[in-house]
């Protein structure tokens, strides 16, 4: 266990299609890698990664793979207690949270270590901040510790398109309230295919993809598992 209680990561936001469920499970797959005891709260009524876990259930109940089992509930609404009760059993808990502005976003949010919000790097996503900082100023009211992170989602391979500097200099005014990340999570198809499959990444043949959230874990992590 990570010192007296498991760590909580909400991934979130306010615009669907970004990535969030991609970017829970994927978290989950490389972190149950890593030896750690991962459960994911799918708040989101999609049921996104709720749907990934049962075909990943089923996967591993029916081909002899040795993937590591993670678990997943779905609940909506107010998040808090049931977040509180995780944290003393698990060494992570991932919130996926639906794009919206929604009672278990602000619930999750209170009980959460680190917010982590995937947008894209285009006007109407980035519009959503200033809302997003709203949010995290009344959550920070009950929980001073919390830290925020925008990370750029589905962004082009093709490297003469730089979005993430166009994100930095768009989210300079809201420096005091969150951070963007500096790793960043491509538009792959392998993604899709992994999604579908009950996978992560990790697991599939794809070098860039697997680099690329390995990456990323060790910067939200920060040495902390």
């Amino acid at each position: 266990m990570l010192k007296d209680r498991g760590q909580v990561f909400l991934i979130g936001g306010e615009k669907g299609g970004v990535g969030k469920s991609t970017i829970t499970t994927n978290i989950a797959v490389e972190l149950a890698h890593r030896k750690a005891d991962v459960i994911i709260v799918d708040t989101d009524p999609q049921k996104t990664s709720f749907r990934w876990s049962e075909r990943r259930t089923e996967l591993l109940e029916n081909k002899s793979f040795s993937y590591p089992r993670i678990s997943c509930v779905y609940r909506d609404g107010n998040i808090k207690d049931l977040i509180k009760s995780f944290v003393v059993k698990y060494d992570v808990v991932l919130i996926d949270a639906s794009g919206r502005d929604s009672q278990s976003l602000r619930t999750g949010l209170i009980v959460s270590d680190k917010f982590i919000c995937p947008t894209r790097a285009s006007q109407a996503d980035l519009e959503t901040i200033p809302h997003i900082c709203n949010l995290i100023e009344m959550a920070k009211d009950f929980n001073k510790e919390l830290v925020a992170k925008v990370v750029m989602s589905c962004v082009s391979t093709n490297p003469l398109i730089n979005e993430a500097k166009q994100a930095e200099e768009l989210l300079n005014d809201f420096t005091q309230y969150l951070s963007l990340a500096n790793s960043s999570i491509y538009e792959r198809k392998v993604y899709r295919d992994a999604l579908l499959q009950g996978l992560g990444v990790v697991e599939l043949d794809n070098i860039k993809a697997t680099e690329e959230m390995k990456r990323f874990v060790d910067e939200i992590l920060e040495g902390k598992l």
